[in-house]
């Protein structure tokens, strides 16, 4: 049976919602994040603002500074949810294997509506219509656009996605992949992010192309990854479309109005955190095997440091607990803090546990 896979991206998703609702931010450089004079960083913004260089990430102050005419809004987190649900039902419309990657992309697995016997390229350019049919049905009934990538595997359909944004369609055949992906950037290899990167461009390979034609050992540099990172570069990836629903993850991180080390604040806003996730806990009746503490400095170097424990978690004090261990098992608060946070995974159905007897 021919693969059929679409990757769906929703446009600058915050920021097209809040143009979309405030007629009048349409068409000027809207930055979706905290207020520029405070501490925060952006969220999302519109192609406008990112004409400028503002992206996701940035603190908000270099934002303002990139784009002094910016115009900044809150995020409305509430409001993006419930347009994602709805453009989920219209993705579930053309097929019910669909993989919702975040609020704002997903895959969706059309092999099955192509006969076993067609070739690989004419099922791919059987689907476009419904590709477009997609895309007018957005714009038509929710006023947003979407690029849609069309490939025979997830990276490419993710690759064709990213190709023409804003509001792009692109069909990436079997028979031309290799050559498609040739010029461009290694970085456009999901997975191949800044260290990565760097690795592979400081020993000459910055497009898919040289690294399609390299003799070099990329598991010198890479490690055990070699093998897929080259089948990716020729546009070979197996990974199914997932359609299990269950979370794989929890976390919940707060920022700082002032840099602190200060160890009230910082048990104060821990338990805040591990309050928060075992809400989310108590509401899905799950706990989680993997605890994960995030820490951000001034300079916006960002560390992690993680536990698996036999027993899963479900409350807040043995999270609240677990963090603080992983805090002053790592010295990680030698300097202060911009941002802290907490991650639980391994998620699964709860069983009861031991409290742990851990040091605060």
């Amino acid at each position: 049976m021919p693969r059929v896979i679409f990757h769906v991206d929703m446009d600058a998703f915050y920021a097209s919602v809040e143009q979309r609702d405030n007629p009048e931010y349409r068409g000027l450089p809207l930055i979706v994040g905290g207020k520029p004079d405070q501490r925060g960083v952006v969220c999302a913004a519109s192609y406008e603002a990112r004409k400028f260089g503002v992206r996701s990430a940035l603190p908000t102050r270099t934002a303002a500074r990139l784009c002094p005419q910016g115009i900044f809004v809150r995020p409305r987190m509430d409001v993006y949810r419930a347009e994602s649900r709805l453009i989920m039902e219209i993705l579930a419309s053309a097929t019910p294997a669909v993989e919702r990657v975040s609020v704002d992309e997903a895959y969706l697995d059309l092999s099955a509506q192509f006969p076993e016997e067609a070739a690989p390229d004419e099922a791919l350019e059987a689907a476009l219509p419904i590709a477009t049919g997609l895309k007018e049905r957005i714009r038509s009934e929710r006023q947003l656009t979407a690029s849609i990538g069309i490939g025979a595997n997830k990276f490419l359909a993710k690759v064709g996605s990213d190709f023409r944004k804003p509001d792009g369609l692109t069909l990436i055949r079997e028979a031309e992949k290799a050559e498609f992906l040739r010029p461009l950037p290694i970085r456009a290899i999901h997975g191949v992010g800044p260290v990565t990167g760097k690795a592979l461009e400081d020993r000459g390979l910055t497009t898919i192309g040289q690294l399609q034609d390299t003799k070099i050992n990329l598991s010198e540099i890479v490690g055990s990854w070699a093998g897929k990172l080259r089948d990716l570069a020729f546009g070979r990836d197996d990974r199914p479309v997932d359609l299990s629903e269950e979370r794989k993850s929890i976390s919940a991180e707060t920022t700082f109005l002032q840099d602190t080390d200060d160890r009230p604040t910082l048990r104060a806003a821990l338990r805040e955190l591990a309050d928060e996730i075992t809400e989310t806990l108590h509401k899905n009746q799950i706990g989680g095997h993997t605890v994960q503490v995030k820490v951000r400095y001034s300079d916006f170097t960002t560390l992690t440091r993680q536990i698996r424990l036999e027993d899963p978690l479900t409350e807040s004090s043995d999270i609240y607990r677990m963090a603080c261990y992983l805090l002053a098992r790592d010295e990680l608060v030698k300097r202060p803090l911009r941002l802290i946070g907490i991650g639980l995974s391994t998620l699964v159905p709860p069983v009861s546990i031991q409290q742990l007897k851990l040091p605060l």
